[in-house]
């Protein structure tokens, strides 16, 4: 439906005077940033809001509720399955998004045992918050260095790198779910005892007044706690996590953006001091899996993370992605959030100069990247060039001499090898992994003449699948440029990404490639969420119908119907 439907001066007027009419965004240059997906997704929309505090969101959220808006909550847009943005123009009402960038708070609770965090906080903030008590946040790399927020990661269900961890979850939450009268009702599951109106009780969330008599400290789960023995069963026959898997939801974990969430509340955990990274080269994908095997099984204590890596990623990440690592090897991970916010308002302004190509910010960062010196250090460039699959594999200080003692036994019995990471190695390595996950979008945008689009694919292997590595039939190989391979090596998530030829179509190529995954007992997506991309099952589009009966938030994801009350598309 267009933005520029008639009728609405009175209804935007009204959010002008809640949030602030600097606030309201409804220019298509000035929404495009928020309606256009991280790498999939755009439509119109009426408006793009941005409250500044949690009364602020209710008040709009109500509005938009009681003139029949649709509502996309939208966190950090660093979604890969256009989850947070309009997915064209076919949908029955106008469109709100509710940008939630403003509402930033982390407040610490039980000596920071555990937080609450209102829907702006991103990951990068909570570790810096937590590591000055030394304790950590579920996450600590990945998507935490381009600003994911963490209810973003609770309402998908996000993954992650932490072995140990498990996807993000959590019982308690403080939310806003709208009622088959169309009215929006405050719920408040936090397990905090907080009195008066809802706007009383957001007030006193956005200003911390959460005083320790009010906790009840057996409210709920706040993070998966099952998940360590979990991982450790290699031999069962289904995936270790993956998004729609229904015993990690709950209310606002997993609710893909059907619920307005103004709190959650997390466990933290005890940093890990001085922990030692080993890298590791194989040629071999059966002595990889025997080593994971191996160290889920034999030792008292998991891995912090081991993240996988394919020569052919390692490749174009060290191409495509030295920029990336440079900035964050620099200028710490705090600077990418502006800097990819810098990128996006560029690209908007280039846009509108006719014969400019649209990839313009990218086509100058990989110029610049070229004066940049070399990154990666020698030894890791050695093992590029000696072994096809590459592992980090990071672990505590006092895990670090078993394990090393295991490396040196595998070693000597396979044609695989390993070193022990100086500090800077093993910061530098995980770096180069995480550049790997945007250097696809760099290499298309590069290559614009010959590479038609992306496929992103994360994908969650059964834990017993000993051929965990890709090998495509010959009519999809035949359509690929480059494929990227990376992930989660231990939870046995890989991301996989493919630069499509010019001339296929790259939605087509992915639909003739998810027949062999469900063939090998795979499920997908791992850990972004079904998006506009990915058809949900059945059970998960219930989930969805329970938390949003009249269908107003978010209608679409899952490939579900768009219409009001769940109401079925004609075909």
């Amino acid at each position: 439906m267009p933005a520029s439907s008639s009728g609405n001066t009175v209804f935007l007027d009204a959010l002008r005077s809640v949030v602030g009419r600097r606030h309201v965004l409804t220019k298509p240059n000035a929404t495009y940033r928020f309606r256009k997906g991280y790498r999939f997704g755009l439509g119109d929309v009426l408006a793009v809001l941005q409250p500044g505090n949690l009364v602020e969101l209710w008040k709009a959220a109500k509005l938009c509720a009681e003139s029949g808006k649709i509502i996309i909550m939208q966190a950090a847009n660093t979604g890969l399955t256009g989850g947070s943005t309009p997915d064209g123009n076919d949908y029955d009402r106008e469109i709100v998004i509710i940008s939630t960038n403003r509402l930033d708070g982390i407040h610490l609770i039980g000596e920071g045992r555990q937080v609450v965090c209102l829907p702006g906080s991103t990951l990068h903030d909570l570790e810096e918050k937590l590591a000055k008590i030394g304790r950590e946040p579920h996450s600590v790399i990945g998507s935490s260095c381009i600003g994911a927020s963490v209810l973003g990661g609770v309402s998908n269900n996000s993954g992650g790198a932490l072995v140990q961890r498990g996807p993000a979850f959590t019982e308690m939450a403080l939310f806003g779910q709208m009622g088959a009268d169309g009215k929006l009702h405050l719920v408040n599951h936090l397990g905090i005892r907080l009195v008066g109106d809802p706007e009383q009780i957001l007030s006193a969330v956005q200003a911390g007044q959460l005083p320790d008599s009010a906790i009840d400290w057996n409210a709920g789960r706040g993070h998966d706690a099952g998940y360590a023995q979990h991982v450790r069963d290699v031999d069962a026959e289904t995936p270790a996590r993956f998004n729609a898997d229904p015993s990690r939801w709950h209310e606002a974990a997993g609710c893909a953006g059907k619920l307005v969430v103004f709190a959650v509340r997390l466990d933290t955990f005890k940093a890990n001091k001085n922990p030692a990274v080993f890298y590791i080269g194989t040629n071999s994908t059966q002595d990889l899996e025997d080593l994971r095997r191996h160290i889920l099984t034999s030792f008292d204590e998991l891995p912090i993370a081991g993240e996988y890596i394919h020569r052919d990623a390692f490749n174009i990440a060290e191409v495509y992605g030295k920029d990336t690592t440079a900035i964050i090897r620099y200028m710490g991970t705090r600077f990418l959030p502006t800097f990819f916010g810098l990128k996006s308002r560029f690209d908007i302004a280039v846009q509108r100069i006719p014969g400019i190509s649209g990839h313009l910010s990218d086509l100058l960062l990989q110029a610049f990247s070229k004066v940049i010196p070399k990154q990666l250090p020698a030894r890791m460039c050695d093992f590029r060039d000696r072994f096809e699959h590459h592992l980090m594999l990071k672990v505590s200080a006092e895990l670090a001499a078993p394990v090393k003692a295991y490396l040196e036994e595998w070693h000597s019995k396979t044609s695989g090898d390993f070193f022990a990471c100086t500090p800077e190695e093993g910061k530098l390595a995980f770096l180069h992994r995480f550049a790997a996950a945007g250097a696809a979008i760099r290499y298309r945008a590069v290559h614009s003449k010959t590479a038609e689009d992306i496929v992103a694919l994360d994908v969650a292997l059964r834990r017993n699948d000993r051929e965990w590595f890709e090998t495509l039939p010959k009519e999809i190989e035949d359509k690929i440029i480059v494929k990227l391979y990376y992930g989660h090596f231990f939870c046995h998530v890989m991301h996989q990404d493919y630069v499509v030829k010019k001339g296929y179509n790259a939605m087509a190529v992915e639909h003739s490639m998810l027949p062999g995954l469900e063939a090998r007992g795979a499920r997908y997506p791992a850990e972004h969420n079904v998006g506009h991309l990915y058809d949900a099952p059945e059970e998960m589009i219930e989930h969805y119908r329970s938390l949003d009966p009249c269908n107003c938030f978010n209608p679409g994801i899952g490939k579900a119907t768009k219409r009001r009350n769940w109401v079925a598309e004609s075909v």
